[in-house]
């Protein structure tokens, strides 16, 4: 009986700690979801997008004040892609990088900040041409 409270207890304990990282990503003061990689121009064409695949993943971090993206592009096509940050403070400046050229199988890197919290970070795309 005391084997199954123990195993019972060790279930608990390990679900509980699982949890954690799902709340603390939940409770980020930021967007780092991803967002849509099609031009608003092509948005009306379903053939076109599916027989020419485009844009690039993105993961984007932020550590204090700084926010930092690397896209990857694995299409044959150039892919621009921007950082745009938005800060908390209604002070604090918000920005948005210069287009960046990915082009097929590359990675880039971009990074910005702002003085104090970030508020949301999101990345744009645009087909080269």
């Amino acid at each position: 009986m005391r084997f199954y409270r123990l195993a019972s207890m060790t279930v608990a304990v390990a679900a509980g700690i699982g949890l954690v990282p799902i709340l603390a990503y939940d409770a980020m003061p930021y967007d780092a979801m991803p967002h849509a990689r099609m031009h608003p121009a092509d948005a009306g064409s379903d053939a076109a997008a599916a027989d020419d695949p485009f844009g690039a993943a993105c993961r984007i971090g932020v550590d204090g004040s700084w926010v930092t993206a690397y896209c990857h592009n694995p299409y044959p096509g150039i892919d621009h892609v921007r950082l745009h940050i938005e800060c908390v403070r209604w002070w604090d400046l918000d920005s948005d990088s210069a287009p960046v050229a990915a082009g097929p199988a590359q990675t880039v890197r971009l990074a910005g900040r702002c003085w104090k919290e970030v508020g949301t970070a999101w990345i744009s795309h645009r087909k080269a041409g």
